[in-house]
């Protein structure tokens, strides 16, 4: 099996399309005709990482972090990672990254976390915007089941737990076929009155072309008519953080030394203790100060996030408890995902945890 096939997998699983702008997920080194032996997975590329993957002979990386982000001007062993690209160039290592495309998945690595948590009824913080579109098109009646089947098989009509939604209103349209047209109705020369159903479905922006394709396919007319349109909705299923309530209210203190427990924190920073129980639990794996109002808004007891500079607890203003629990803890269970996504498809060869990755912090 060659990398190809696993990367192109990934991609389908983890859709590089909702990463961020300033991300750099997808494939970021490596020969993609090159066979697979050994995967090994982490959630960040050291070199004590890299040294595992020669000495496991794993031939792909799958990490949570870019091992390029920035730009990275010169390849020379006088900097960290320049020296890790040329060794994993060298030993014929690939490096695939999935990172705020996973982080905004709603069963990605801020699910993960909840659900060591113990959290539940879950849902995106902030979804994404920019995400939806709506496609309209005009069928002749007799033919609209068909079209909406095929817009349905292409990915369109999904709302929330929701599929095959769409919005159907019966009427009439006109046209005349020219010369050199075969038209599916009416005759050459003649204005034609047809019955027709106005569809529109939504749809993922990602999905737009294929859904074109087979409107085209499925649709009577020689020259189908349809509009896309951009939505204002955010999409729900996809986005940043995430916030879910806990079976009963908790002491908050007694759920923060849980969650130091079940995430092998050393310690936690947090705001004043302004809540004297915890019920409903706003959270983001990683970097998530630009979230605080977010959950505020949402009315979270507390909010677990990493990477809080001290103006930012500021913000809590005695209405919520703010609480950094560390980047590498609040994303490690991206490790288990990656392991998971890839034991199921591919049994050709060994997925393996890295075992030398453990954050780049340390305290004492």
């Amino acid at each position: 099996m060659k990398i190809r096939e696993v990367t192109d997998y990934l991609n389908s699983r983890f859709l590089p399309s909702y990463q961020e702008s300033y991300d750099n997920a997808g494939l970021l080194l490596g020969d993609v005709d090159q066979e697979v032996s050994s995967v090994l997975v982490t959630i960040d590329v050291t070199p004590a990482v890299v040294d595992e993957a020669v000495e496991r002979r794993c031939n792909l990386i799958v990490s949570h972090h870019p091992l390029i982000f920035g730009g990275l001007k010169r390849i020379t062993p006088d900097n960290a990672t320049g020296d890790m690209v040329m060794r994993l160039i060298t030993n014929k290592i690939a490096v695939y990254a999935a990172h705020t495309n996973l982080d905004n998945l709603d069963w990605g690595v801020n699910a993960a976390l909840a659900r060591h948590l113990g959290l539940e009824h879950c849902r995106i913080l902030r979804p994404m915007e920019g995400v939806l579109r709506k496609l309209v098109t005009y069928v002749p009646t007799a033919q609209a089941d068909a079209v909406r089947t095929a817009l349905f098989n292409a990915g369109a009509g999904c709302i929330g737990a929701y599929d095959c939604c769409s919005y159907n209103n019966d009427g009439f349209g006109t046209f005349r076929a020219n010369e050199g047209c075969n038209p599916f109705c009416g005759n050459i020369g003649e204005l034609h009155r047809e019955e027709e159903t106005r569809i529109e479905v939504i749809y993922e922006k990602r999905l737009e072309r294929k859904l074109i394709a087979q409107l085209i396919k499925a649709h009577p007319y020689e020259e189908p008519a349809y509009d896309c349109m951009p939505l204002a909705n955010a999409y729900a299923r996809v986005g940043a953080g995430m916030i879910g309530t806990l079976a009963h209210p908790v002491d908050t203190r007694t759920f923060l030394e849980s969650v130091k427990e079940r995430l092998g924190l050393p310690t936690v920073r947090c705001s004043e203790l302004c809540k004297e129980q915890v019920g409903r639990v706003a959270i983001c794996g990683g970097a998530g100060s630009f979230l605080i109002g977010d959950a505020k808004a949402h009315g979270a007891d507390i909010y677990l996030t990493a990477d809080l500079k001290y103006h930012d607890f500021q913000q809590a203003e005695e209405s919520i408890v703010l609480a950094d629990i560390g980047h590498y803890h609040s994303e490690q269970y991206a490790k288990e995902i990656f392991y998971d996504v890839i034991s199921e498809k591919f049994s050709t060869f060994a997925c393996l945890k890295a075992e030398s990755d453990k954050g780049y912090i340390r305290y004492i």
